[in-house]
């Protein structure tokens, strides 16, 4: 499958703008053959805006997901991007991954926060989520989840082919986007894609650098840290069998071993 990825700013605080922003892309994607274009952390209304998640929050269901849904559909593509969401009392911060016909396939509620205020605004999920769109298997991450090399591998494990990690990667910590994100697509063996925001928001400045590892940890796709636009990547899921077979790391892993306690030694 043919994926795109969007490297952008987004509007902070104006969602009708940010919808704006998903339709221009998703249009430009499908038109040159993609079926997914994915989108950054939060790209809904932004991630630096503090206590205005509170107000623009919404369910899975909300206004922002029918709006983004027609557009998927009008565009013939399917759509991942991030968003507060709003469950009762709680607010988490989510990705929701819509397909070419305005279905929701997935809702993610990413499960580690990032800092002080992503834990003073979000409750942090409980579940990793994995699915299918067209022949392809989707995880999905959110940013500081990467990070957790357990979190890939348990997708991995489960079927993933594809981990995707809308993302909201501010300096100082631009080495994860360089060097940690090829190093997960290496040792669990699949693609990832990474897509973050770029410029200023706030007090952050954001990176950029998004990408697309492949399951050799090569990189297929990588942008500056201010290009904005939308980028490209053909995900040939059968380099995952080839790869496994010639590099066998993940059969040569010993599970019961990594499970049973490590035995302290005297020197």
């Amino acid at each position: 499958m043919k994926i795109a990825i969007y490297q952008g700013q987004g509007r902070p605080l104006q969602v009708a703008e940010n919808l704006e922003i998903i339709r221009s892309a998703a249009l430009a994607a499908a038109k040159q053959g993609a079926g997914l274009i994915i989108f950054p952390e939060m790209f809904l209304t932004g991630y630096n805006i503090g206590d205005a998640v509170f107000d623009l929050a919404e369910p899975p269901d909300g206004t922002g997901t029918q709006k983004a849904a027609a557009i998927a559909q009008e565009a013939n593509i399917a759509l991942l991007y991030g968003y507060p969401e709003k469950c009762d009392a709680s607010v988490y911060n989510s990705a929701i991954l819509i397909d070419r016909h305005a279905k929701v396939l997935a809702n993610y509620r990413k499960t580690h926060l990032f800092g002080p205020e992503e834990n003073r605004l979000f409750h942090a999920g409980d579940s990793l989520v994995l699915t299918s769109l067209e022949e392809l298997t989707i995880g999905i991450l959110i940013c500081y989840d990467v990070e957790f090399p357990e979190a890939v591998r348990a997708l991995t494990n489960a079927g993933a082919q594809l981990i995707a990690v809308p993302t909201a990667l501010m300096k100082p910590y631009c080495m994860i986007a360089e060097t940690v994100v090829p190093t997960r697509a290496y040792e669990s063996q699949v693609f990832v894609a990474y897509v973050n925001r770029i410029g200023t928001e706030s007090n952050m400045t954001y990176c950029g650098l998004s990408s697309v590892a492949g399951p050799d940890g090569h990189t297929i796709l990588r942008k500056g840290p201010g290009e904005e636009g939308v980028f490209f990547a053909n995900i040939d899921i059968s380099a995952i069998t080839t790869v496994r077979k010639e590099n066998p790391v993940l059969a040569d892993r010993r599970p019961e071993l990594y499970a049973a306690p490590v035995k302290g030694v005297s020197l």
